[in-house]
């Protein structure tokens, strides 16, 4: 078995599934569950973790995005069109999310040699690719120009990107994420992102070179592949890769006591952070 392979038969996953809880469930709930899940699983306190999690009309900022010269107009048009908006700690710039995109976090353990970086890339990459096998084999990694959130791990189906992966390291834990557009209008959620930087930029020259967003580049799951897939089915899909990968070894849970007490200092953090960073 080759080296990433390995890295997805851990001795047993344990799955938390956040992804029908509606609404109401907030993305700074989401980025203090990784920090938490990362320090858990890194110090032993659990095994291998892979989470599941959506949330509703919103837009996860990256740390590079604060410094844009007119973020304060982009956010404006952020909340006049009825997203929430949030900074999280990983890597990357804007992404899009809603109810027809699935994120996938996946908690390693680095154990005495560390996980290097691209090896945790490749093992979100050959997971999804499994999750579809019988649909397709054209899933592709390779920046897409033109994306949101581009990156040399965008995912794509002839040229159109429906998923990008960030990386995300604390106490000797490594958290690979992954959004997954599942159903609706790719590029209409590219659209979004391209109005919020073009009212934060207004045409400003800057040392970063925040991305120019062609809409047409990104699409769903759904639309590439010309078959209604929903939530629900990709969820039944990243089951079923879990249980080949791990040998059928792995078990559902929730967080345990000691783990709700760091998730509680990690939250605290992330909305202090936000509180800082955001005008």
């Amino acid at each position: 078995m080759d080296d990433v392979l390995k890295l997805l038969e851990q001795d047993e996953w344990r799955i938390i599934d956040q992804s029908s809880l509606g609404p109401m469930f907030h993305p700074l709930q989401s980025f203090a569950m990784d920090d938490t899940l990362c320090e858990s699983v890194g110090t032993g306190l659990s095994n291998a973790v892979a989470r599941t999690w959506v949330h509703h009309h919103s837009v996860i900022l990256g740390i590079q995005d604060i410094r844009l010269p007119y973020l304060v107009d982009g956010l404006k048009f952020l909340e006049e069109s009825g997203y929430r908006y949030i900074v999280r700690t990983s890597g990357g710039l804007a992404v899009y999310l809603d109810e027809g995109v699935l994120n996938i976090t996946l908690v390693f353990p680095e154990k005495e040699k560390g996980i290097e970086i691209n090896r945790g890339y490749e093992a979100m990459y050959r997971f999804v690719q499994l999750m579809f096998a019988d649909l397709t084999d054209q899933i592709k990694a390779g920046e897409i120009h033109g994306s949101y959130c581009p990156g040399s791990y965008d995912l794509s189906i002839n040229g159109k990107k429906f998923a990008g992966i960030s990386q995300r390291r604390v106490k000797k834990g490594v958290a690979v994420q992954i959004y997954l557009c599942v159903t609706g209008s790719g590029s209409k959620r590219a659209e979004v992102i391209r109005q919020f930087y073009e009212k934060s930029l207004k045409g400003a020259v800057t040392k970063f070179a925040y991305p120019q967003i062609k809409p047409e580049v990104m699409a769903s799951l759904s639309e590439l592949l010309g078959i209604d897939i929903t939530i629900g089915q990709c969820m039944l899909r990243f089951l079923q890769v879990l249980k080949k990968v791990s040998g059928g070894k792995f078990y559902t849970s929730q967080l345990t006591a000691e783990e709700s007490d760091l998730y509680e200092h990690y939250y605290k953090r992330v909305v202090e952070r936000n509180e800082k960073w955001l005008p």
